[in-house]
């Protein structure tokens, strides 16, 4: 069920939400979990037996590494991690894993004859696999209380608002809350009116950036990227800097109608997104995307590596690994592993030419301008954000390596766009670049109230700004069963 269908906005939102208020606070839990059983089997229902069979493990980890000590303890943990991780790799790298060593023994000569099974990955599989993870290692770490109530566990793993595309909760945050609602204590009541306001502005806002904007821009970036060879120079940067505007407002504005849907219920999920294109560094950017990605990384796997307490090359190194397991976490193609490299290199390459860059700054008297310097590393760090993310959207590797001798190569010409012009359908392109270029203005204000950073004006001019991104939606957005990007992750 897409957040975006007719389904979920005038049947299974109001309804979950209405029936999550009346019924008392001992029986809530039932009705969100039976709400997320529906909500995960309207896209294919069989493989909720797949949710079913994480949530069980590691319900029983739970209580038994709480129960144990010492070796045991440990052990627990490494059954569960590998019980999670072995349903990841069977389904969603399965494939990719078989054709790789298909080409590599076929390229030695070698006949190779174990079929490609054709498995259909489950819709969110690497989000809940992390966030049902992420409980037995905090149990483990005495961070975290195991859950004896089977059916409170199980809502924890699987609440609908961010089941299938995060953002990946911790135990300590959305686990406690859900059993702050079945004890009655926390939630405020259904009469919240600035509560329920407050939510639903949130999913306006997520609506707008998912079908004003990226809708849009995919069409535009589907175009180039499905069609590499039949286009130039600035045709190809025109629609990388497009998709990095298209994953920012399709990925944030599923989390924005996400956060907004649980607000709604009283629920407080965390925040994903912090204006990421506005980082001034390749750091600061991982510390605005993806936040509950980036922070699972770091605590689950940077850290216990050794992080940055460790010799210079080992931190490189920890950095590398952290980043290519990224990149495989989002797709089980050599692109995204590409990509995950990428980001590690800019990292270790940003560390190893600091010292530089500091005196090279320096000589230019950027010390004495700190807007000017900022603006200039904002600049440097989303152009290489976007090159990077040539690897993620290219269709294969073939066609990464075409967009980027192509980017380079091809000179500039701006026959070049009044090709896309006639390939594309009528002002498609002019719509797309004046939207993505007021949404940039608009964006930091709106998210800053949705946040809560910045104060709402009162009465009808508060009114005003979401008045208006529901002209904007009914004059300008692009609708059809159009899933989520990280939806196939």
């Amino acid at each position: 069920m897409l957040f975006n269908s007719f389904t979920f906005l005038c049947i299974f939102f109001p309804l979950v939400t209405t029936l999550y208020f009346v019924v008392p606070h001992r029986w809530r839990w039932l009705v969100l979990l039976g709400a997320s059983c529906w909500f995960y089997m309207a896209f294919v229902p069989v493989y909720i037996l797949i949710l079913a069979f994480t949530i069980g493990v590691d319900y029983v980890a739970g209580i038994w590494i709480e129960r144990n000590e010492g070796r045991k303890r440990k052990l627990l943990l490494t059954a569960s991690i590998v019980a999670n991780v072995s349903v990841l790799a069977f389904f969603k790298y399965f494939n990719f894993l078989n054709e790789s060593i298909a080409v590599a023994v076929r390229g030695m000569g070698f006949h190779y004859g174990v079929p490609d099974l054709g498995i259909i990955l489950p819709i969110g599989l690497s989000f809940h696999t992390f966030q049902s993870l992420s409980y037995t290692i905090e149990v483990y770490r005495k961070h975290q209380k195991a859950e004896h109530h089977f059916g409170i566990f199980a809502l924890y793993v699987m609440f609908y608002p961010q089941l299938v595309a995060g953002p990946i909760e911790r135990p300590g945050n959305l686990l406690n809350q859900i059993n702050s609602s079945t004890l009655g204590r926390g939630i405020r009541s259904f009469l919240d009116q600035e509560r329920v306001v407050a939510g639903l502005r949130q999913m306006l806002w997520g609506f707008f950036k998912k079908v004003v904007i990226a809708d849009r821009c995919a069409v535009v970036v589907d175009q180039i990227y499905n069609s590499p060879d039949q286009y130039g120079s600035l045709s190809i940067a025109l629609a990388t800097f497009l998709f990095a505007i298209q994953i920012y407002c399709d990925f944030s504005g599923y989390t924005d109608i996400a956060l907004g849907a649980a607000r709604v219920m009283g629920f407080k999920l965390m925040v994903n997104f912090r204006t990421p294109y506005r980082s001034a560094n390749i750091s600061e950017f991982w510390s605005r995307w993806h936040i509950s990605l980036s922070s699972w990384f770091r605590d689950y796997l940077y850290i216990p590596l050794g992080g940055n307490r460790v010799v210079k090359w080992r931190w490189y190194y920890n950095l590398m690994i952290v980043f290519l397991v990224s990149g495989l976490w989002h797709g089980a193609d050599w692109t995204y592993v590409i990509w995950g490299g990428l980001h590690g290199s800019y990292l270790v390459l940003a560390i190893l030419f600091a010292p530089l860059m500091a005196r090279f700054s320096g000589l230019l008297g950027l010390d004495g301008r700190p807007r000017l310097k900022r603006a200039l590393n904002v600049f440097i760090t989303v152009q290489l954000v976007t090159f990077a993310w040539i690897f993620f959207r290219a269709n294969s590797i073939d066609d990464a390596g075409t967009l980027v001798n192509r980017l380079f190569s091809t000179p500039v010409s701006l026959g070049d766009l009044r090709q896309l012009h006639k390939d594309l359908p009528r002002s498609m392109l002019d719509i797309t670049v004046l939207l993505v270029a007021l949404f940039a203005v608009i964006d930091p204000l709106y998210d800053a109230w949705i946040k809560g950073e910045r104060p709402l004006p009162t009465g009808v001019r508060g009114m005003l700004p979401f008045a208006m991104l529901v002209v904007g939606i009914l004059l300008f957005g692009y609708f059809g069963d159009t899933s989520f990007i990280y939806f196939q992750f």
